[in-house]
């Protein structure tokens, strides 16, 4: 292939510098972001030279396990930093044209658009209609179909570079948990830049597109491949699941089971009973909850269907508090576990308090009397009362040492 695809060197800048900001670890290859700048002119004219030419071919992926939000872990696939740049070359391409086509009411990884968005209209809908499928799609990212979403890419673009270099990452080989090497013949890694893109293409059709065709009655927040489906009625609901399981299957997507189900979204005026009266969406929890009447006397409470930080989120927020802040780790200053710990509470915190913000901030009372128990072990202080008062001087003398110290969390 002549050096003639359409790839100029400013397009290899621009991705680069997006990667660089958004830095990572290093691929399988070793390299990071800051071996790759020692000789970074070089490294991306290298780059810039296979991919117009045809000729770049990505390497293998890097697979990490990481904790998921909710608990657990879940595979992420790390490219190598060059080939992060060569996928962001062709997302940057790609991404306007698929922005006109995407759906309103899909939120994951799009400019403009935020998991707060999707919560928000999820809560609205809750108020309007009665009840819910809670959508989950067995190992999605891993069981998309190469030939179906090359068939999909192929309606929106004749740009034969882009089918070329697309289908060359679908199909990179990829390392698996024991270190082999394996090739990969169907899915696409989460982590790689070009994944959620594509991913979004294929949700779309099988999705987005078809709900708009076949049920316009029942709007849905989608989130990648975390899905919310609002109905008026319990038939209706069940109808739909029906109806979704065979759309699914002729896209080799399978509902998780036990994951998927209908919830009632009970209230102060939906009185019914059913057995699931909860759901969680990217780990807020849906459920029943009491509410406060501020226009009522006295205490008068009533009851909304609302989101809140979910037990699991909480649960996993804990582990890493604990797994940071050991209270035996005498040796460790308390500037330096907040060193660790408050960009990831800044994290949680603007997170997590979007809605129900009390139910988030508790957590924290958690984290001080982890801090407690390392001043009774720093400085051996055996009573009690002795401990808090040594506690309170140093939230006096230094104010602001945790961040959520700062938001009052302080006993």
């Amino acid at each position: 292939m002549t050096k003639s695809l359409p790839i100029t060197k400013r397009m290899v800048y621009d991705s680069y510098l997006k990667v660089l900001s958004k830095a990572g670890g290093a691929g399988i290859d070793g390299q990071s972001i800051k071996m790759f700048n020692k000789d970074m002119s070089a490294n991306l004219y290298k780059l810039w030279n296979r991919m117009t030419s045809g000729s770049y071919f990505p390497p293998p992926v890097k697979t990490v396990f990481i904790p998921k939000k909710q608990g657990g872990l879940r595979p992420l696939g790390i490219p190598t930093v060059s080939d992060r740049i060569a996928q962001g070359v062709v997302k940057d391409y790609l991404e306007p044209v698929m922005e006109t086509l995407f759906h309103n009411y899909s939120y994951g990884y799009r400019p403009g658009k935020s998991a707060h968005d999707a919560l928000s209209r999820c809560q609205d809908n809750c108020v309007k209609y009665a009840w819910v499928i809670d959508v989950d799609i067995k190992g999605y990212f891993d069981n998309i179909s190469h030939s179906i979403l090359l068939q999909l890419l192929q309606r929106h673009t004749q740009e034969k570079w882009v089918l070329m270099y697309v289908e060359r990452w679908l199909k990179a080989s990829a390392e698996k948990e024991d270190g082999s090497i394996a090739v990969r013949t169907q899915g696409t890694p989460q982590g790689g830049v070009i994944s959620p893109l594509l991913a979004n293409l294929y949700l779309h059709h099988a999705f987005d597109k078809w709900m708009d065709e076949t049920n316009p009655r029942c709007p849905f927040e989608r989130y990648a491949d975390d899905i919310v489906i609002h109905c008026g009625t319990k038939e209706e609901a069940e109808r739909l699941l029906l109806l979704l399981v065979s759309r699914m299957q002729e896209y080799n997507l399978t509902l998780h089971p036990e994951k998927t189900k209908i919830v009632y979204c009970k209230n102060y005026h939906r009185t019914e009973h059913h057995t699931n009266e909860s759901f969680t969406f990217l780990s807020y929890s849906y459920q029943p909850r009491m509410k406060k009447d501020k226009f009522g006397r006295g205490k008068r409470t009533y009851m909304i269907f609302a989101p809140a930080i979910c037990n699991k989120a909480k649960t996993s927020i804990r582990e890493v508090i604990k797994a940071v802040l050991i209270p035996r780790n005498i040796g460790q200053s308390l500037e330096g576990f907040a060193k660790i710990l408050n960009p990831k509470i800044r994290g949680w915190v603007n997170y997590y308090t979007r809605f129900y913000r009390d139910n988030m901030l508790k957590i924290f009372f958690y984290l001080n009397v982890k801090i407690r128990k390392w001043i009774r072990n720093k400085y051996r202080i055996k009573r009690k009362h002795a401990v808090l008062i040594k506690y309170h001087a140093i939230q006096k003398e230094y104010p602001d040492l945790f961040y959520h110290w700062k938001l009052g969390i302080k006993e």
